[in-house]
């Protein structure tokens, strides 16, 4: 029996849907190409079947359940440096790992300044992610104002990712029309950006790679 099945089963169809684009995406990778989309994708996939074991299983023990949880977040941590080295490859090009640790730098400094002054823990960490998030939507919407192929199409993908965290403020109201919790909703949230995002890599590795707006 799970211990909470709404949000154990979404995080299941999460993570199953997640998987199965990473794979599909490697599939269609041409030989110029890099492999950054696909361990994004592949290590949102991991937190998202890790939290269907933390839900359905593991929070029954609250001692277990915290080192599960700090687990799921160190792989959603992974999944979004991945996303921001496929951003400064797709957009900057290739040979700008300074510019990539410089701006991963920044997120993660903001969590070990919190956890100095104040002892933050893992939800500190995952806020302090928005940083990079906020550096990666930054690169993408300069890359689409300069006409980059991918621009647009992942820009909307990863906004779309990035509102589903909405879902987890709306009332009881909304919840309670569709009989799920916040969580649950902001699962299946995810699943569109995600989408979205594979249909906008998938397409242009059909063509030929895009250039980079700069280099």
């Amino acid at each position: 029996m799970l211990a909470q099945p709404a949000q154990s089963l979404t995080d299941l169809l999460l993570g199953l849907v997640v998987l199965a684009l990473a794979i599909a995406l490697y599939r269609r990778r041409v030989r110029s190409s890099h492999h950054y989309w696909e361990y994004a994708l592949g290590w949102l996939a991991v937190s998202a079947l890790g939290g269907f074991v933390h839900h359905g299983f593991l929070v029954r023990w609250p001692a277990v359940a915290t080192v599960s949880w700090t687990l799921i977040s160190v792989t959603v941590v992974l999944g979004v440096s991945y996303l921001l080295a496929a951003t400064v490859e797709e957009v900057l090009g290739p040979g700008h790992r300074r510019v990539f640790w410089l701006l991963r730098a920044a997120g993660l400094a903001a969590y070990l300044g919190l956890v100095i002054t104040t002892g933050a823990g893992i939800g500190a960490l995952v806020a302090c992610e928005s940083i990079t998030f906020a550096f990666i939507i930054g690169l993408w919407a300069w890359a689409a104002r300069h006409r980059h192929p991918l621009g647009l199409p992942v820009l909307i993908a990863i906004v779309a990712s990035a509102a589903a965290a909405g879902t987890k403020v709306l009332s009881d109201d909304v919840t309670g029309f569709v009989n799920l919790d916040n969580d649950s909703i902001y699962h299946l949230a995810q699943i569109v950006g995600i989408v979205l995002l594979y249909r906008a890599v998938a397409t242009t590795r059909r063509t030929q790679k895009p250039a980079p707006v700069a280099s």
